[in-house]
């Protein structure tokens, strides 16, 4: 009898090729489409060239849109690279730049912040360092030698954890008193009611209430689910059915469809071997999957369990460094982005802008929209720190103008989840003055009124 003792599951134990390759297809194609969306809605233009101002990441500031039409040869050049990662052809070059092009446009702009798309710089880059071509692929047709049936098991167990990380944090972020009382889902609801067949009771608060909690369960237990071989079937079952509520519910792009696909590699290794060649021999015997007494690690081995440690450890921590900050993060924003706090609360809010010379003088009144575009002004006016970044832009502009200092300030009105709007920033603070920090903001105002105080 084998003792498990003695028996163990290594993270370089050879396992089937097949879930890896199928990734990298899905991953292509849907990069693909999604490429093919930009031009389709000529997102490029609008985004990107439009805009005479883009909320840079702090840092990032010397990330810049490319001049004339760079951006639209910047975006063949990802459709490009997507197809070639489909194809698995230069695939080592194709994953390289494609993480690079895609980073790239996501840090040129904090308004189109998506979680998805973070997901997407992330999973590109591991896709760098996954031998996903390594089988049915033109690489193998150029190069025979790289032809392998198997792949160390860490590749697919790094694959799958970066997928559980937005279920798991997702379903965290839900434990929050604004969630478990139906909001913002109830507001949400009441503006879809023409959603097939269930639209009709979406104002009824156990349907709001059932949804909310649904998602809440299904995001902290899905996983576990996936991970159990018994329960396997149905968690997926029920992730796919949340995904394409979600597509039908919100306007969300790619990511219902990039989920569905990502989510089946927690199926075995071999699935899409024995999906497509029913009738072809197992790659791996259940004895070669098993690993004798524990052998001494390789120091190429051991380098790479510490990378993957380090990776691992960052992405476990990150989401949590809201808590370093005072107040609610759905307030204040402060953490929120990279956290995972995926359609988690509605904020509406509205901002004017007050320039001035000095404290006495009659201001200037400046609408953002005069500057900015309709998409960039509705994301800027909820996010403190986009709201800062756009006073410093107005007192460069000023300077520029009439070679003084000004003092700006701002008005700004939010609301949150329902709440009656109030104050978001001090309108007394110059925020001229205000360094641009990782640090906490004193002069981001608290949030006064919990939900339960202003229901009842």
């Amino acid at each position: 009898m084998l003792s498990p003792q003695r028996f163990w599951r290594s993270p370089f134990t050879p396992i089937d090729i097949a879930a890896l390759v199928y990734f990298r297809i899905a991953f292509g194609a849907i990069m693909f489409w999604e490429v093919w969306r930009y031009f389709q809605h000529d997102w490029i233009s609008r985004y990107w060239i439009v805009p005479p101002f883009h909320f840079t990441y702090y840092g990032f500031g010397w990330v810049q849109p490319w001049p004339g039409y760079g951006m639209y040869l910047h975006f063949v050049g990802l459709g490009v690279l997507a197809l070639l990662i489909l194809a698995g052809c230069f695939y080592r070059l194709s994953t390289i730049l494609f993480f690079l092009g895609f980073t790239y446009v996501f840090l040129l702009e904090q308004a189109r912040y998506l979680n998805h798309f973070y997901l997407i710089c992330l999973l590109s880059l591991l896709l760098i360092f996954m031998p996903a071509h390594r089988s049915f692929s033109l690489d193998i047709l150029r190069r025979p030698h790289l032809a392998t049936p198997v792949v160390p098991a860490w590749t697919l167990w790094l694959l799958q954890f970066q997928i559980a990380i937005p279920y798991v944090y997702g379903g965290l972020a839900k434990l929050n008193s604004d969630w478990l009382q139906g909001e913002p889902m109830g507001m949400w609801l009441a503006a879809r009611t023409d959603f097939p067949l269930i639209g009709p009771w979406f104002t009824e608060a156990w349907i709001v209430h059932l949804l909310s909690y649904g998602g809440l369960l299904l995001d902290l237990l899905v996983v576990p689910g996936l991970l159990w071989r018994r329960t396997r079937p149905f968690a997926f079952m029920a992730a796919a059915i949340f995904h394409l509520m979600n597509a039908r519910l919100f306007s969300i792009g790619i990511f219902p469809w990039f989920m569905i696909a990502a989510t089946a590699l927690f199926f075995p290794p071999d699935w899409p071997r024995r999906l497509l060649l029913p009738s072809s021999r197992p790659v791996l015997q259940d004895s070669q999957l098993l690993v004798g007494r524990a052998k001494p690690l390789r120091s190429r081995q051991s380098l790479i369990l510490i990378l993957l440690g380090g990776y691992i450890a960052l992405q476990l921590l990150v989401p949590f460094r809201h808590y370093l900050y005072p107040g609610n993060v759905s307030w204040t924003e402060e953490g929120h982005r990279f956290a995972w706090h995926m359609k988690l609360r509605s904020k509406r809010a509205t901002a004017k802008f007050l320039v001035t010379e000095n404290p006495g003088e009659d201001p200037v009144l400046v609408n953002p929209n005069t500057v900015l575009t309709d998409w960039q002004t509705r994301k800027m006016a909820a996010r403190p720190d986009m709201i800062l970044q756009f006073s410093h832009y107005l007192a460069e502009q000023w300077h520029q103008v009439n070679d003084t200092e000004a003092i700006v300030r701002a008005n700004v009105s939010a609301s949150l989840n329902g709440r009656p709007p109030q104050l978001l920033i001090d309108p007394a603070v110059d925020l001229a003055a205000q360094p641009r920090t990782l640090g906490p903001a004193a002069w981001i105002m608290p949030l006064r009124v919990s939900l339960v105080e202003w229901e009842q």
